[in-house]
């Protein structure tokens, strides 16, 4: 179990692989080389906003729009309060987010089993590539011994560097990005007495899952009974655990088969939650 909150994580910032300012606060990270591994962190655009081109990953996605509005391609927007699923190797795009906008990004390994780099292994190559080319408008370029030139996604760049490999896109699942507003959906009531859920999506053959799960004033919600990591994120309302009181911007990780681990609502609370995919 890994409990965090976002007033106390340590602030961060994306290298120059693209344009513009985008601050992160990680709250909750998994295990490198592991098809399991995620990191999930609080995204804010900085002075002047966050630009990208139109690009794919060999990674899973999912953005929950805290504030503001996400356009996450050309005429394409998120809207506050909106989840959004980005299915690995599904490509985006042009992002062009406004200074202000704030998510919970969650990226981690998809069906495929191909995993998801760091961040830190990712800015670390960030900074080796640096020393060989050049960073602009998302695209890093260089020259190579020959006086050639070669353009490359900057994201493609520092996997490459990072690991030694060639980055391999798997079959894509799904044709485009799939946009969800919990604002359609109903609650539906669990077992547990006070305690309901909106599933806004089940995904791929290894059961990727996102939702809401709100539990009521001195209604107890039994978290880390699944099959693979649990990610709950309090949206609003405290909660207990153990004697200990947490309140809205707390992130908790459950172990697959980690629970039952009672999080008792000491007020109505509002958990964004998330079942990784099993493997």
């Amino acid at each position: 179990m890994q409990i965090s909150d976002t007033p106390s994580s340590a602030p961060a910032a994306v290298g120059t692989m693209r344009e513009g300012v985008l601050k992160l606060k990680f709250l909750l990270t998994g295990k490198d080389d592991d098809p399991s591994n995620y990191a999930m962190f609080v995204s804010t655009a900085g002075s002047g906003g966050w630009t990208t081109p139109r690009h794919r990953h060999n990674f899973d996605q999912l953005r929950y729009v805290v504030k503001g509005t996400y356009p996450y391609a050309s005429g394409k927007v998120m809207h506050e309060g909106w989840v959004g699923y980005f299915p690995e190797s599904v490509r985006y795009g042009p992002q062009e987010r406004p200074e202000g906008l704030e998510m919970i990004t969650l990226q981690f390994g998809g069906a495929s089993g191909s995993g998801y780099l760091s961040v830190e292994r990712r800015e670390a190559a960030n900074k080796v590539l640096q020393q060989k080319g050049e960073f602009k408008d998302g695209i890093f370029t260089y020259f190579d011994e020959h006086g050639k030139r070669h353009n490359q996604d900057g994201s493609e760049a520092c996997f490459e560097q990072a690991t030694g490999q060639k980055v391999q896109y798997a079959k894509p699942r799904y044709e485009e990005p799939i946009l969800m507003d919990p604002s359609s959906y109903e609650w539906v009531p669990e077992a547990a007495r006070g305690v309901s859920t909106k599933w806004l999506g089940s995904f791929t053959e290894r059961e990727l899952r996102v939702g809401f799960t709100r539990v009521e004033t001195e209604s107890v919600f039994h978290a880390g009974e699944q099959a693979s990591i649990e990610l709950l994120y309090l949206a609003e309302g405290e909660v207990q655990h153990e004697g200990r009181s947490f309140g809205p911007g707390t992130a908790f990780e459950f172990a697959a088969n980690e629970g039952p681990v009672a999080l008792k609502a000491l007020s109505q609370n509002t958990f964004y939650r998330v079942i990784l995919p099993i493997f």
